[in-house]
């Protein structure tokens, strides 16, 4: 009896991770595909008969690859550039100007989208500008389309290809640029021959995340989309439409698309990953000497970064606007208090940012717990199975948010205790379980990299000393993996509170988080308190951004002391 017991002691944190995983990750994405093929009670394949026949489903696969694509080469443009100039010049501002070029990744994606749409939009106030300084009957352009969603894309997601382009050029070892300069090679053939297949492994991971963050956008083609297709917003509206067929069938074919372009990626990534033999030392800034470069290169890049902080300042301006007095002038003619005092006293502005604070909590507490354990499974044991534990821990990652929300929707719609399955949609919680589903595998690398930092003799110390399991967790495992999973919550939870794609697709009007309200208020025409929520809502992200990182720090001397 006391071996059994020790040995279900010992066998618990297994039973739970792999319990959680199997029913919340991998169950609601079979059933969905079981959906996809089952009508009727018989099996079909009509609902992927009726995909492929359809021109307008397959437009929206095409658009959604396609667009994909785009994001990831514009996305590059913009970012590899910055992290270039930011990281291997010297000016003044240098520092400030390249913190400020990371600003953009605190933006929520649908309040980047508004921000976009007051500046940029038909009567947005850049359009406004150049329609009044041309004499132009009508607006130089329509914010509609591809090439908005491309837009829009480019300025949200170049921060993937900014921030690891930069990490990796700071570790870039300048020996082998010196060894090619020696052996004659021109700066141009240095920056492509040695360079460049350096960074390769952070070009590929920053790839990799526009792909699928574009995959899985939902706020940009459902504002800007006008006539053009994605399957994102396709989902969205067979749903709505009541043609759940068809939804499921869409969810299987962007699940396939997003898993098939993250396999092919890592394949093509195996055997061209490069590592550089020297001295570790990267190489230093080039202090700008020239008169005419002290000019230009400030001038280039604090430009860029000034045009792409416009958005955010824009978003500041509108949430000051008073309601209804913003119509054809180029600016506002009024200006408020009003939306932030009512944002705090009005219960239908302050539920869903109560809403939005208290989902975000509960999500990211459990994925601190849950994390934690699946981490030191994965690490601390090397037991059978380990392979597939690591898979389902990180297939969130590789699937779009409308497909985790479709596939949560679906499962958690009746009550079927028997098969795992109790009633969810229409209640609270669905939103906390979306949220913690889609963060498990920011937190989990996060507290994986941690526990494989720190020498596990302390834990074979402490059991030595008599120390139990939960002991020897609590007293040891934690704190020492604390600064990595607090790290990894604190992504978690700038996420959740920020959310879009999962929500439209699962909240009730009671549920609500902040940015569906955004929405609400937009579709309602009240641009003040629309921008408004979204300033909170960027601000309550930057708050706790910081002060989490600069506890995180801490954490981190304090273990390094």
């Amino acid at each position: 009896m006391s071996q059994g017991y020790a040995s279900i002691r010992r066998a618990w944190p297994l039973i739970v991770v792999v319990g959680v995983l199997l029913w919340a990750v991998l169950y609601p994405h079979l059933f969905v595909l079981g959906e996809s093929i089952w009508i009727a009670g018989e099996p079909s394949l009509d609902g992927y008969r009726q995909f492929f026949a359809s021109r307008a489903e397959l437009e929206a696969l095409w658009g959604s690859l396609w667009i994909s694509a785009g994001s990831v080469l514009l996305s590059a443009l913009i970012g590899v550039p910055l992290a270039f100039l930011f990281t291997r010049f010297e000016f003044p501002g240098r520092a400030l100007f390249g913190a400020l070029a990371a600003l953009p990744v605190l933006l929520p994606p649908l309040v980047g989208v508004i921000s976009f749409l007051f500046l940029y939009g038909e009567s947005g106030i850049v359009t406004r500008t150049i329609q009044m300084a041309l004499g132009l009957e009508s607006p130089p352009w329509r914010l509609v389309g591809g090439g908005a969603i491309l837009l829009v894309h480019a300025y949200s997601m170049y921060v993937y290809f900014y921030l690891l382009t930069a990490a990796g050029l700071s570790r870039l070892d300048a020996s082998a640029a010196e060894a090619a300069e020696s052996l004659g090679a021109s700066r141009l053939r240095i920056f492509f021959r040695v360079t460049l297949p350096m960074l390769a492994p952070a070009l590929g991971a920053a790839s990799v995340l526009v792909f699928m963050t574009s995959m899985a956008s939902f706020s940009a083609p459902y504002i800007f989309g006008g006539g053009f297709r994605v399957l994102t917003t396709q989902i969205f509206t067979s749903k709505v439409n009541g043609e759940l067929t068809l939804a499921m069938v869409e969810t299987v074919v962007l699940a396939s698309a997003s898993l098939l372009f993250l396999g092919v990626l890592r394949r093509f990534e195996r055997g061209r990953e490069f590592a550089a033999v020297g001295k570790g030392v990267s190489a230093p800034r080039r202090q700008v000497t020239s008169a005419w470069a002290r000019r230009v290169i400030p001038t280039i890049g604090v430009g860029a970064v000034g045009t792409l902080l416009l958005p955010h300042l824009t978003l500041i301006l509108v949430s000051f606007v008073t309601e209804g007095t913003w119509t054809t002038q180029l600016l506002p003619s009024e200006f408020t208090l009003a939306n932030y005092r009512e944002l705090f006293t009005s219960a239908q502005l302050w539920t869903p940012i109560a809403n939005s604070l208290q989902m975000a909590s509960l999500a990211t507490a459990a994925n601190l717990v849950f994390c934690f354990l699946a981490a030191y499974l994965i690490v601390r044991r090397r037991s059978p199975g380990r392979g597939a534990l690591v898979f389902l821990t990180m297939l969130p990652w590789a699937l779009p948010g409308t497909v985790i929300a479709m596939a949560l929707a679906t499962t958690f719609s009746v009550n079927q205790p028997w098969f795992g399955r109790v009633v969810l949609v229409g209640t609270f919680w669905i939103l906390p379980l979306a949220y913690f589903v889609r963060n498990i595998p920011l937190v989990a690398q996060a507290a994986m990299a941690s526990f494989r930092q720190y020498d596990f003799a302390l834990e074979e110390a402490a059991h030595g000393l008599g120390a139990g399991w939960f002991t020897t967790m609590r007293r040891v495992a934690a704190p020492l993996v604390l600064p990595g999973l607090a790290a990894g919550g604190l992504l978690a939870f700038v996420t959740a509170l920020g959310e879009f794609v999962s929500s439209i697709l699962l909240y009730t009007y009671r549920s609500r988080p902040i940015s569906v309200e955004i929405l609400s208020q937009l579709r309602a025409f009240d641009f003040g308190a629309a921008a408004a929520l979204g300033v909170v809502l960027a601000v309550l992200m930057t708050l706790v951004f910081a002060l989490g990182g600069r506890w995180v720090r801490g954490a981190t001397l304090g273990q390094r002391g």
